[in-house]
């Protein structure tokens, strides 16, 4: 099993990025992003379900148009990010679950992609 994250990059506040995440070797049932700064934990940034219509925000995102989807023809999992601030500046990681339906904790998940940075300057 595999998660190839991408989409990462150095933007200006005010800009936007979309995230990919590209999942090979199974199925899965919850998938997630999370995201980690410099000298912090893991935080838990959205999720959904397999179908698509549960969906998960943090509130720390939550009211910012920020979009988690998914195209499960092509294994792919979205994190749209509208408006970004030099606060979402962190490295983001896709993560899914076999079991789970859906999931906001870390711990719930087995599976994770290696990460990219997004950077966001004021």
């Amino acid at each position: 099993v595999q998660l190839q994250a991408s989409g990462g990059g150095l933007v200006q506040a005010g800009g936007s990025l979309r995230l990919s995440c590209v999942a090979s070797g199974s199925t899965f049932n919850s998938v997630g992003w999370f995201r980690q700064a410099p000298g912090k934990e893991r935080d838990f940034v959205a999720a959904q379900n397999w179908r698509g219509d549960r969906r998960k925000y943090a509130d720390a995102v939550k009211g910012r148009r920020f979009t988690i989807s998914r195209d499960n023809r092509n294994n792919t999992i979205y994190l749209q990010m509208p408006n970004l601030k030099p606060e979402d500046t962190a490295v983001y990681y896709c993560a899914a679950d076999r079991w789970r339906l859906i999931s906001d904790k870390i711990t719930d998940y087995h599976y994770w992609g290696q990460g990219t940075q997004v950077t966001v300057s004021s």
